[in-house]
């Protein structure tokens, strides 16, 4: 049943990520509250999902021109070196101070999704590609450089994936929505290699993580593609409202008798 389970969350996640560009944060949700799966385990078999969905999302994403490289490879390389960082960070951190921090980041990330998309509507701009903002000279370089150390750091720790907290960041620099996801994405892809490798290494289930690994490919993958070709039939605002909503609703329950326990 629980193989089952894995399937089924990581096939409608990935369905969700292919349409929107967020939701993969409810994956180590699912793990650690639902099932009670390790910490480690299951931000290990979550970054594995993320590569998928980075690699896959980012590729399609590219093929439209909703890419910008520049800024996605400096990003990513302040990333990479900031999941290392998260990494270790966690693996330091008590459990119970790890599901608090997942917790906390799949509430205030409900929040944002909920927040920006108010304001998305009150402004009814129109994003164009003139919008990007430049970048050039060492200061340019080392802000998205610091910006992907932080983020990845966070990401890493958390299990917040990616997107989630780098695609509004990017949107805020002046970024066009599509862009910003595009980036993200990509971006995830270098949080998700350390990460992965990171947390698989300090498993302590590692045999039953290896059968589970290829069904997590597999299934998130599918739902990633197939996501990915209706994204422009769907309702988005109406989508992310509803993930943003669960996701409110689900840290608030997981929350209320972790507080209780530690105060």
């Amino acid at each position: 049943m629980t193989t089952i389970l894995i399937i089924i969350v990581n096939l409608l996640v990935g369905v969700c990520i292919g349409l929107t560009g967020i939701a993969g944060f409810l994956l180590p949700m699912f793990y650690t509250g639902f099932l009670g799966m390790p910490a480690v385990e299951a931000l290990a078999l979550s970054f594995v999902a993320f590569f998928v969905s980075g690699a896959l999302g980012s590729w399609n994403y590219f093929r439209s021109g909703n890419l910008d490289l520049k800024a996605a490879v400096l990003l990513s390389v302040g990333s990479l070196a900031g999941a290392i960082l998260g990494v270790h960070l966690n693996l330091l951190i008590p459990e119970t101070m790890i599901r608090l921090l997942l917790y906390l980041v799949v509430l205030l990330s409900g929040i944002s999704i909920l927040v920006r998309e108010a304001a998305a509507k009150r402004r009814k701009a129109v994003n164009s590609s003139s919008d990007r903002p430049s970048i050039s000279g060492t200061k340019g370089c080392l802000l998205y450089l610091l910006l992907g150390l932080s983020t990845g750091a966070v990401c890493a720790a958390s299990g917040a994936g990616g997107p989630i907290l780098v695609m509004p960041l990017l949107t805020t620099m002046g970024f066009p929505a599509h862009t910003a996801v595009g980036i993200s994405l990509f971006d995830s892809i270098f949080i998700a290699i350390p990460s992965a490798a990171g947390y698989l290494s300090a498993a302590q289930d590692m045999a039953s993580l290896l059968t589970l690994l290829p069904l997590v490919v597999l299934f998130h993958g599918a739902g990633v593609l197939v996501g990915s070709r209706y994204a422009v039939r769907i309702n988005q605002g109406l989508l992310k409202a509803l993930v943003a909503s669960g996701s409110i609703l689900i840290a608030c329950v997981k929350l209320a008798p972790l507080l209780a326990e530690l105060f």
